[in-house]
């Protein structure tokens, strides 16, 4: 039935799916109890903005070659080298509480702690998933179906961070005592399985995964540059407007990941651990159902309108979180601004490919994803200084102002760059 359902897409597709739940219901888990974990352990709170940091560093490293190298050297060899290592990461984490070992790890290990993935694996994905379509004009279906399963499997994995204090009493009856650090150990143990079973996933993908190159094409287009990771003029001026608008776009996102959104629920009204999984597994879910809504709703006005009217209600929204004066009001606020505020995802990975030329996605992909990388991995470090000065409430308005900021700007912009189904193309 499931394949019946999905035959406009080929088994490499099918494939990407399967990855893309496995490793979101991964970072579902980790991305709450990151923070927690290294405050329970006696890290500062510059320290625990370190590792997070980290994280985000090796984003932005990992996506820069996989964005050069990966159609050179192969997509798939990528994929299962950054499978290997997020296993790798989640061995440490288990068994050391070192902080040296912890910042490799977080440096190695594409620990994803935003809530939603703008790392390595999504910057080859993101490329490859066109060439997987029997139908072009799926494109923004398949993004939107792609983001909607691991948003999914997010919230699943959300509902693990309950696990732990679920062992501890169950154990209790088996005179076994296990404490909160212990219990929370399992999970990076959990991740490190995970990224073996992504290994598992990739093998299976075939050759039609890499560039297929294309002789006649370059015949007929001598200007192009034959280098696969080149831009053309053209490609290159979209590219690198929209990477800038894109790092304001994420260096706000950054004052807002789910790691200190998590933090700042668990601050401000004392909100625990199994009610933090609630939250975040129905914001989750939400998410997941915008992210159809929004391939509709594109498919109608277009990707860059669909983009820039749904993320501004949602950022005015994450400030009206700021200022809720009970947990009550501020979920129902925060699970509002989530139901809007990922819209723009799908939309804007299926623009990106949709603008340039087929051998330029991969680099395309990964120099958008680089420019939010490096910007979101900045703010992480500010947040503590921001609350110290300022007040707990200051990431979230400084970060959602910023978002109004870039949603005006992109609109601007790219309004008249139309991918060419807009434009009777195709």
């Amino acid at each position: 039935m499931a394949l019946m359902l999905f035959d406009w897409l080929t088994r490499d597709g099918r494939l990407l799916l399967a990855a893309k739940l496995v490793r979101s219901f991964a970072y579902g888990f980790l991305s709450v109890i990151l923070a927690i974990y290294l405050d329970l352990i006696g890290f500062e709170g510059f320290l625990i903005g370190l590792i997070l940091t980290a994280t985000l560093i090796n984003s932005v490293i990992f996506t820069l070659i996989a964005s050069f190298y990966a159609d050179k050297i192969g997509r798939r060899k990528f994929l299962l080298l950054y499978a290997a290592l997020m296993s790798v990461s989640g061995f440490i984490f288990t068994v050391s509480e070192n902080y040296i070992a912890l910042i490799i790890a977080a440096f190695i290990g594409t620990i994803n702690i935003t809530g939603a993935e703008s790392g390595a694996f999504l910057t080859i994905e993101q490329a490859i998933l066109p060439q997987t379509l029997k139908n072009q004009r799926k494109r923004n279906t398949v993004f939107a179906i792609y983001n909607m399963a691991g948003t999914f499997a997010m919230a699943a994995g959300v509902l693990l961070v309950g696990l732990p204090a679920i062992l501890q009493h169950q154990l209790q009856y088996f005179d076994i005592i296990l404490n909160q650090i212990g219990s929370i150990k399992l999970l990076f143990a959990l991740y490190s399985v995970f990224g073996i079973v992504l290994i598992g996933i990739y093998l299976l993908l075939s050759q039609k995964i890499e560039v297929q190159n294309n002789q006649e094409k370059q015949n007929d287009e001598p200007k192009q540059l034959t280098k696969m990771s080149s831009l053309t003029p053209k490609s290159r001026s979209i590219v690198m407007r929209l990477s800038g608008l894109f790092a304001i776009d994420s260096f706000a996102g950054g004052f807002m990941i789910q790691s200190i959104v998590s933090f700042w629920f668990f601050t401000r009204f004392g909100t625990d651990l199994t009610t933090l999984s609630y939250i975040f597994s129905v914001s989750g879910v939400l998410t997941a159902f915008s992210f159809m809504a929004a391939a509709k709703i594109a498919d109608r006005i277009g990707l860059v309108n669909t983009m820039v009217f749904t993320h501004i209600p949602a950022n005015l929204l994450i400030i009206a979180v700021a200022f809720a004066p009970t947990l009550p009001i501020a979920v129902v606020l925060y699970l509002l601004r989530m139901a809007l505020s990922q819209m723009d995802v799908p939309t804007r990975q299926s623009y990106i490919v949709a603008v340039v030329m087929e051998d330029e996605r991969t680099v395309s992909a990964g120099i958008t994803n680089i420019s939010r990388n490096v910007t979101q991995a900045i703010s992480p470090s500010l947040i503590s200084i921001l609350i110290n000065h300022l007040s707990l409430a200051a990431p979230f308005v400084i970060g959602g102002a910023l978002k109004v900021v870039y949603d005006i700007a992109l609109f601007l912009n790219f309004r008249n760059i139309k991918p060419p189904e807009e434009k009777g193309e195709s």
